[in-house]
């Protein structure tokens, strides 16, 4: 059950990094593996957060799965949590926090769990993991370079 969690300091607001995360109809234009994005619905709740059901395509070698997800957005707290709903995922789970810094910049922190149904699937995820989430990360900062730059 391979799990990343990491913490960075960007000159970019929280309010500007927490709509880029916010933003998944818009991850197959920037997001490595990322072959494909839909949202399914979208209903904001009582309490004011969004909840917004979403398939991404993931395009990886010769695999190519469709995942359903549960993104909840806290705008107020400046969070975005996602849940699996289905795909080719035993579960998973990952969350986003968005921190305005005194004197400018935010710092965002990330965590995802996950682990897939398919073994080998698995092993070849497993083997470039850590590498492959510093890589979404860096896809995460460079799109807020080109959005707001």
């Amino acid at each position: 059950m391979p799990t990343h969690s990491e913490t960075r300091k960007l000159p970019y607001t929280a309010a500007q990094m927490y709509d880029l995360v916010a933003d998944v109809a818009a991850y197959p234009e920037f997001l490595p593996w990322t072959a494909g994005a839909r949202i399914r619905s979208r209903t904001v709740r009582p309490d004011g957060a969004e909840v917004m059901e979403a398939d991404l395509v993931i395009s990886f070698k010769v695999f190519r799965e469709r995942f359903g997800s549960r993104v909840t957005l806290w705008p107020e707290d400046m969070k975005i949590d996602t849940e699996y709903l289905d795909g080719p995922f035993r579960h998973m789970h990952s969350t986003w926090a968005f921190r305005d810094l005194d004197g400018g910049g935010c710092e965002v922190d990330f965590f995802v769990d996950f682990e897939f149904k398919n073994r080998m699937l698995q092993r070849v995820i497993g083997v470039v993991f850590s590498e492959a989430m510093q890589r979404v990360v860096k896809a995460f900062e460079a799109r807020a370079k080109d959005l707001y730059g």
